[in-house]
């Protein structure tokens, strides 16, 4: 079968898929929409046809997945667009755009509660944080590995109470309580 005889055969098959479409849809100008889709989708993909098998058939399930298709893609974008004229305070959040300016102030609390830190847990602290292991920071301060564990530990309790204001209240979990 030609390519020409092909899209004749689909043409005369629209009347028929508009009446299906309207099933699917309930109004005139989507029906009239999808069947465009549809009539495109088995144009573009006329090879894919099997020459002696039903034609109607083919179209419907094109249609039916099309249908399926722009109903999912339509429903997962309304999830995310707001349509009222005024957004409400619990989706202000997604509206607004982040800048740096935030981080910067967090930045600065976490150095100014660094900064606070007695030595005796700032040194194994931020060696810890850097990078180093347990009995290498012990190694470098003289000091048995037990206290290397406590100091950080000490310290962590510290800097998580001075920087109290930023626990929003998010369930942490579980091996973050172990403290």
């Amino acid at each position: 079968m030609t390519k020409i005889e092909f899209n004749t055969m689909v043409m005369r098959q629209s009347s028929s898929l508009k009446m299906y479409a309207l099933h699917f849809t309930r109004d005139t100008d989507d029906a009239n929409d999808l069947v465009q889709d549809t009539l495109l989708k088995a144009i573009t993909y006329y090879n894919k046809f099997k020459e002696g098998t039903n034609l109607k058939g083919w179209l419907y399930t094109i249609m039916k997945n099309t249908f399926i298709n722009n109903y999912r893609r339509f429903v997962k974008i309304s999830s995310f667009v707001t349509k009222s004229e005024e957004i409400s305070s619990a989706n202000l959040v997604f509206s607004s755009t982040k800048n740096q300016g935030e981080s910067k102030f967090i930045m600065d609390d976490i150095k100014l509660a660094l900064g606070k830190l007695p030595e005796e847990y700032y040194v194994p602290f931020s060696m810890y944080f850097e990078g180093f292991k347990y009995h290498e920071i012990a190694d470098y301060l003289q000091i048995p590995i037990g206290t290397v564990k406590t100091r950080i530990h000490v310290a962590r309790k510290l800097l998580k109470k001075s920087l109290k204001p930023y626990d929003n209240g998010v369930k942490k979990p579980v091996y973050a309580e172990m403290d």
